[in-house]
């Protein structure tokens, strides 16, 4: 895949991930655009990066979606990649009742719900190019659940399955499909976490983008480190071991919540 003055747009862009696709594809001299829910963390994102161009939108709305298409391929008709890395990570004891129905579907709304409606939206122009890409970011957890996030786990299974779905159906098109596929990575998503993290289990977002940016240039449709590739083997081989050893989290996470 050409990187290099293609016209990219990447959901949730400030920060984490996102904000290092920024980072790396402004390396490759490709032209940026970053969409977000904060406009306040958009313009932080503008001073670090004055040639992106920014938009606030939220992927979980679908009239926003529209709206963001129309002002994009106005401004745009040029874009011929998009990145659905947009996306929250919560975790969740399921037998809260504190938490009423639209809280509870926030994960399902935003990682997979609009990765799909984004890809619906902008396809039928990203056919029209020449050449074009859609890169859907899920994770390690589409491979084996990770009981302390279970909606985002539900998500990212999703993504996962969605995107091996529209890689087939657009095989004979000019829309190339990719899958970034994270480990756990150290982003902002863990910041309001009552547990956090282990250092050493956390990949840096720089090193899974060298990952990607590699991957891309390659044509390889799945982007993911070596220990992803590792955690697929072992979700195949020994399901419940790995099962087991993630769910002694969530008891950690349930006495924490206690205190």
């Amino acid at each position: 895949m050409e990187l290099k003055n293609s016209t990219v747009l990447i959901t949730g862009g400030t920060s984490g991930i996102g904000l290092e696709f920024v980072k790396q594809l402004t390396e490759q001299k490709a032209n940026i655009i970053v969409t977000g829910r904060n406009l306040e963390a958009l313009y932080d994102t503008k001073k670090q990066y004055p040639k992106i161009h920014i938009f606030q939108s939220d992927v979980s709305k679908p009239n926003e979606i529209e709206q963001l298409y129309k002002d994009v391929i106005r401004e745009f008709p040029e874009l011929n990649i998009i990145i659905n890395n947009a996306g929250i990570m919560r975790l969740i004891d399921l037998q809260d009742t504190k938490l009423d129905l639209e809280n509870i579907n926030r994960e399902i709304a935003t990682n997979l719900t609009g990765t799909v409606q984004m890809v619906h939206q902008f396809l039928p122009h990203l056919q029209k190019q020449k050449s074009a890409a859609i890169i859907n970011v899920s994770s390690a957890i589409a491979f084996l659940s990770y009981s302390s996030a279970p909606i985002y786990s539900a998500a990212k299974a999703g993504v996962h399955a969605y995107t091996q779905a529209l890689r087939l159906q657009l095989e004979n098109t000019n829309v190339k499909v990719f899958e970034l596929i994270p480990p756990g990575v150290n982003t902002n998503l863990q910041n309001n976490w009552v547990m956090q993290p282990s250092p050493g289990m956390m990949m840096n977002a720089d090193k899974l983008i060298e990952v990607a940016i590699k991957g891309l240039l390659k044509n390889k449709h799945e982007l993911k480190p070596k220990l992803v590739s590792l955690i697929k083997l072992l979700s195949r081989i020994a399901p419940n071991l790995l099962l087991k050893f993630g769910h002694k989290e969530f008891e950690k996470f349930i006495e924490l919540n206690k205190k």
